[in-house]
């Protein structure tokens, strides 16, 4: 007889997602539902207000993709207004997203992700020496030696003796389904450590061009920090050094510590090359141009789609296209004024909210009906899967020779066909693979601005129609980007020089939709059918999986005011907040309490 288990929430950090599974007589995964279970109004907050702010308000949808947040909404308002930003801002940009790229893989794979599949407890078995023989054998990375080894050693066994597990709690530790050597996940535990120390060197980035981070400033037309080799006040030689600075650790950490550990633990998981496919259609909106973001044939990451699995296909996507993306909000707790079975484009979206969902205590969302706060966009009706495995397959396709080159290798050193790409193995490997691409490419763009400034040039913002009384009495524009988690864009009307609609659609919303209006499940949902679970009540498998996509539920759920405080004109928050569960709390008991939504 089939169970049905449920893991709320499922992220680390950004909670607010919850998968329910329904688990036949031999352990495996048959269905799978995803759901929002917050809701917040930044679309709400936005109108009425001067489009040349609403960075600043769509930025803090998030607080760790502040920076593809601002982006996406600043390229929204220069498409409206026709503006063009001068080579240097395009340069900066594109180092400050790249930025914000490695930081944020390396962020996941060691802190979010790696204890899915390293057994910290276990770290206390291993050999230091062998330890650091292995170190050495896959990377010149200078901290490998077994003294160095013992200590992290010392430290780890100081938490787990203490009883109080910290910032390693909420595992499963010991579960039968982890498998490397103690030895290894030593290593990992050490780089762990490392990589909560190599952020406060990436940082730097978006703390010298924007002057601090999280929710670093921007401008409209340019980028807000103007250059002048002979001002302490500006972008010189002594800020730009720091930059490069930053550049080489990055560099060095992901050639030295973050690849060769991706290598060195995947060959024990061989078989999740084979779980966790998602829908099989990826899209990229593509991101990273050579020069104006106008022209996606210069971008360093290719626009499109790609359907079934088929990498010899690139389809054309268009976001201002109204026939090509919709969302729809049949099983999501919306209402559209056009009825259930209506998909909206983002410059006509409607935000609604309408919970018709079970009021609290309840053992499961009622799937069969709306489940979610998550609405479910669909490209040509298609579910796509979008993120770094969109990336990757699209500049795979296309040909750029160092992806190419980075999968062969991974692929080669782990005895996998290409079709191993489409899985929770893939998708793991394709984020360590794009930020070794995208470091390289952030050293040639820092030469690059370097060059510039050398010859003469120092522009970095575009004044162009920056007087409201310039703007067309109605605009409206779409800025895309990719955000680490995948295809981003926000989408806004001008009417009188005031915004009166705005839409964002996230990396997340793609992939954690609920089903569509034809039933069909989203990324989510689908990459878990399929899979074994070793134990029923443990299912660090689902982890493994759902992880690989790198939830962001801040983003895709968009503020919660626990106080009932009317939020533009439509709605009261809810009365009660999702209560939260220590770990991965497995229960068929009552887990939420979303509360009354009242008009």
């Amino acid at each position: 007889m089939a169970q049905r288990i449920v893991v709320d929430p499922i992220t680390r950090i950004e909670g607010h997602l919850r998968i329910e599974a329904e688990v036949d007589e031999s352990n495996v995964i048959r269905e799978a539902y995803s759901s929002g279970t917050m809701v917040r109004g930044v679309e709400i907050i936005l109108r009425g207000r001067d489009p040349r702010e609403a960075w600043a308000f769509a930025q803090r949808t998030c607080g760790v993709c502040t920076t593809v947040h601002s982006f996406a909404s600043i390229r929204a308002v220069e498409d409206a207004l026709d503006i063009r930003i001068p080579k240097n801002a395009n340069l900066i940009r594109n180092i400050m997203i790249a930025q914000q790229f490695v930081h944020d893989h390396v962020m996941h794979f060691y802190h979010l992700h790696a204890l899915d599949w390293v057994d910290i407890v276990d770290a206390l078995n291993a050999d230091p020496a062998e330890t650091a023989r292995i170190a050495s054998s896959i990377s010149n990375w200078p901290h490998s030696s077994p003294g160095y080894f013992s200590d992290v050693q010392k430290k780890v066994k100081g938490i787990v003796d203490s009883g109080q597990l910290s910032i390693f709690a909420n595992a499963y530790w010991g579960h039968p389904a982890y498998k490397l050597p103690a030895e290894i996940n030593l290593l990992a535990v050490a780089h762990y450590l490392e990589a909560l120390d190599a952020q406060a060197d990436f940082v730097k980035v978006h703390t010298v061009f924007g002057g601090k981070n999280p929710h670093p400033n921007f401008v409209v037309g340019g980028v807000p920090f103007p250059i002048d080799p002979d001002s302490d006040m500006a972008l010189n030689a002594q800020t730009l050094s720091i930059v490069g600075e930053a550049i080489d650790k990055m560099l060095a950490f992901t050639y030295q510590v973050y690849l060769p550990d991706l290598l060195a633990i995947a060959p024990y998981y061989k078989d999740y090359a084979a779980l966790g496919e998602g829908v099989g259609n990826f899209l990229s909106w593509g991101e990273f141009p050579e020069d104006d973001i106008r022209n996606p044939g210069s971008y360093l990451v290719p626009r499109g789609a790609i359907l079934n699995r088929d990498l010899s296909t690139i389809h054309e996507v268009d976001p201002a296209d109204f026939g090509q993306v919709k969302e729809f909000v049949k099983h999501s707790w919306y209402k559209y004024s056009g009825g259930e079975d209506v998909g909206l484009h983002p410059w006509e979206g409607e935000t609604e909210f309408n919970y018709t969902g079970p009021q609290p205590p309840y053992d499961f969302l009622p799937v069969e009906e709306r489940y979610s706060w998550l609405k479910a966009p669909r490209w040509k009706e298609h579910p796509m899967e979008v993120g770094p495995l969109a990336r990757v397959l699209m500049l795979y396709a296309t040909g750029n020779a160092r992806t190419k080159e980075l999968v062969d290798k991974t692929l080669g050193l782990l005895d996998a066909p290409v079709e191993a790409l489409f899985s929770t193995l893939g998708r793991t490997a394709a984020r360590a693979i794009e930020s070794a691409v995208y470091v390289d490419a952030m050293a040639k763009w820092y030469k690059d601005l370097i060059a510039n400034i050398a010859a003469g040039d120092h522009d970095t913002f575009n004044e162009t129609r920056w007087d409201p009384k310039t703007w067309p009495k109605h605009a409206q524009g779409v800025g895309i980007t990719e955000a680490p988690r995948g295809a981003l864009g926000h989408w806004v009307v001008i009417d009188d020089q005031k915004i009166t609609n705005y839409q964002q659609v996230v990396p997340t919303t793609w992939n954690a939709s609920p089903r569509d209006h034809k039933d069909q499940a989203g990324a989510y949902e689908m990459s878990l059918v399929g899979t074994p679970l070793a134990v029923p009540d443990q299912p660090v498998e689902i982890l493994r999986t759902i992880h690989s996509f790198d939830p962001c539920m801040a983003c895709a759920i968009h503020m919660v005011d626990a106080n009932q405080q009317t939020l533009g004109d439509t709605m009261v928050m809810p009365s009660t907040i999702v209560q939260m569960f220590s770990k991965s709390n497995i229960k068929t008991a009552p887990v939420l309490t979303l509360g009354d939504l009242k008009k």
